[in-house]
């Protein structure tokens, strides 16, 4: 998907007694726990899922510069270890710079680079939200799609 977007998919609420729809949606998109970060494509599939759960994560377009730091300090594989070089050359990437890339394009499907887990399990953002989370983006909250601004929140939690 060449002309595609990576969107950054981030959980800030819990459930509480929501349906069974949007809590199946949430495990499909891998975001099990409150500040989990996931990427997914701007498919017409993953909005559907986005636009049905959008009261409890937020999106955006994430950046290179964002998503490299991402990897370097949230980036883990199966059995918990911290993402390195080491661990790239398994899947025929030499750097992190070079896997950001990939995944900034759209060339690899970040679900399935084996034992690369899929989730960065992230802190809540420095200094807080700033903002209720059960409003959405465009009218002063937190939830929905915010766009380029996905980034100052990400940075704020990694």
């Amino acid at each position: 998907m060449p002309n595609g977007r990576c969107l950054a998919v981030i959980r800030v609420r819990g459930l509480g007694e929501s349906s069974p729809d949007i809590r199946k949606t949430l495990k499909i998109l891998r975001l099990h726990k409150n500040c989990h970060i996931t990427l997914v494509d701007d498919r017409p599939s993953f909005n559907g899922m986005l636009k049905k759960a959008e009261n409890f994560v937020t999106w955006g377009e994430i950046s290179k510069e964002t998503l490299l730091r991402l990897l370097k300090k949230r980036g883990k594989v199966t059995g918990g270890e911290q993402l390195n070089d080491s661990h790239l050359d398994k899947i025929g990437f030499k750097t992190l710079e070079e896997l950001a890339e990939a995944l900034y394009n759209l060339e690899v499907d970040f679900r399935h680079l084996g034992t690369i887990k899929p989730v960065f399990r992230a802190h809540p953002p420095r200094k807080g939200y700033k903002a209720k989370v059960k409003k959405k983006h465009s009218q002063g909250g937190v939830t929905g799609y915010r766009g380029e601004t996905i980034n100052e929140l990400v940075e704020k939690m990694i």
